[in-house]
């Protein structure tokens, strides 16, 4: 019985999988079904565009041709009437010259016929009549300015849908996964050179079984990639409890202001007897050398920070930092503070900023500021430099930070409005930076530069927006 047992289960294992296995194929049917229809309403749009873009061509070509024969026109028009009115003229004096050449003839007198005649003579010597040239200077010939369009229309007739090139194959030896980075690498299975350029597709999923397309997140677009690699990358960071100031206390992604001043994390810590101690002392013997601490943590002291010498925030800097610097790449991750939040300010900072610091006050952090203390001010802070944002305060903050570009733009998370923008040039690594005072920021981290987000940046570039153009007001 025990192995009937094993083999039914055995059996029930396999359908399940199957069932798996189907269900997964269904959805990616679906999926399928719904690609075919987005991109279907995709090419017929980029159709329309080309088209349109081809009569905006032809209309311009049409425009410049229409241009030119018109200026032939009126060069031709312009030396034809020179030519006629100089020829109007010289009939006028002709014909006044033949009128007085007749009349001389009834003359009876010698001497003054002799008189006419050599007059006649004269003007007739002197006469433009006879300096004209009968020949139009142009002729009314503008066959030189007809087009002949049988070949481009032959080439149009010609146009065909390009050949459907054959998928492109992951090589699974050339794909990474390092550093919080995913590097995906293709090839095709034989070289097409009318490939323009490739667009990868990809979604997270938290799934570890077969790749399920049901309740997970939607698919993005890379879109115009000219290699055959593309690495994707998302920051992923907490928040640093070693340095926040003792008023704020810190989980992982969530930060709230503490009014005990931080007597309960110091309770805490003193409940931990002397394991903590044992841990850091071991710490320290590794990262010395191997020389022994001389001093060892007392019990009821707090663990030390994690950068080095750097003290917890104090004074009004209700401060605490990311436990993860910034140092290249494009980044991307949310904020969202409690609606009865009074203060926050949401940003970036290099690590020496002072523990007195608050950010946006000095020229080592850039933040937006909200106020919901006494008056409600939105602003963007850098340097001690302050510039009102006149746009409602979003439920959620989207913070995209291009370090080698050099720019910390601040969106609303939902609608992707953009609300500031920083331009500037990164002297050193920074960190996100968070300041809370009578409420909390939770935050979201991890994720991918929306598409969104990356076409305003595109278009945000050259706008104004860059700390040096902040109103200067003393705070």
């Amino acid at each position: 019985m025990d192995s009937q047992k094993e083999a039914l289960q055995r059996i029930i294992s396999t359908l399940a999988n199957k069932n798996d296995e189907i269900q997964n194929f269904i959805d990616t049917l679906n999926q399928t079904l719904k690609g075919v229809q987005e991109n279907s309403s995709n090419v017929l749009s980029e159709l329309d565009e080309e088209f349109d873009s081809l009569y905006s061509i032809l209309d311009d070509v049409k425009e410049s041709m229409i241009s030119s024969i018109k200026q032939e026109q009126a060069r031709k028009s312009q030396e034809l009437q020179s030519q006629l009115s100089q020829c109007n003229s010289a009939l006028e004096n002709s014909e006044e010259l033949l009128e007085f050449a007749t009349r001389s003839l009834d003359i009876k007198e010698a001497e003054e016929f002799s008189k006419a005649a050599r007059q006649i003579k004269d003007r007739v010597t002197m006469a433009s009549a006879f300096r004209l040239s009968l020949k139009p200077k142009v002729s009314d010939n503008m066959t030189h300015l007809m087009v002949d369009f049988s070949q481009e229309r032959q080439m149009l007739q010609t146009l065909k849908f390009l050949p459907v090139p054959k998928a492109p194959e992951i090589d699974p030896v050339e794909c990474l996964v390092a550093d919080n980075s995913v590097t995906v690498a293709w090839r095709m299975p034989e070289e097409d050179n009318k490939i323009d350029h490739f667009i990868l597709e990809y979604r997270k999923t938290n799934f570890d079984g077969l790749p399920r397309v049901k309740d997970e997140r939607c698919w993005e677009i890379v879109d115009n990639i000219k290699g055959t690699e593309y690495t994707l990358s998302a920051l992923n960071f907490s928040l640093d409890n070693s340095s926040s100031h003792l008023n704020l206390r810190v989980e992982d992604a969530c930060v709230e202001w503490d009014p005990t001043g931080g007597k309960g994390q110091e309770t805490k810590i003193k409940g931990k007897e002397n394991k903590g101690s044992a841990h850091v002392t071991s710490l320290r013997k590794h990262t010395r050398s191997g020389t022994p601490s001389p001093k060892r943590t007392s019990v009821g002291s707090r663990p030390p920070a994690v950068r080095g010498s750097r003290d917890r925030f104090t004074g009004e800097s209700y401060t605490v930092l990311g436990d993860t610097t910034i140092e290249s790449g494009q980044h991307y991750w949310e904020v969202k503070a409690q609606k009865d939040c009074k203060s926050y300010s949401v940003g970036v900072a290099y690590k020496t900023l002072g523990k007195f610091d608050q950010l946006g006050k000095t020229n080592t952090s850039w933040c937006i500021h909200v106020n919901n203390w006494l008056q409600n001010t939105f602003v963007a802070k850098h340097n001690n430099k302050v510039k009102a944002l006149d746009v409602p305060v979003p439920e959620r903050i989207g913070v995209f930070c291009d370090f080698d570009g050099g720019q910390l733009s601040f969106y609303d998370a939902n609608s992707k409005q953009l609300l500031y923008s920083f331009k500037t040039k990164f002297a050193q690594p920074v960190l996100p930076g968070f300041m809370v005072w009578c409420g909390g920021l939770s935050l979201s981290t991890g994720m991918q530069v929306p598409s969104a987000v990356r076409t305003l940046q595109k278009s945000e570039n050259g706008m104004t927006g860059s700390s040096s153009s902040l109103n200067i007001v003393t705070q």
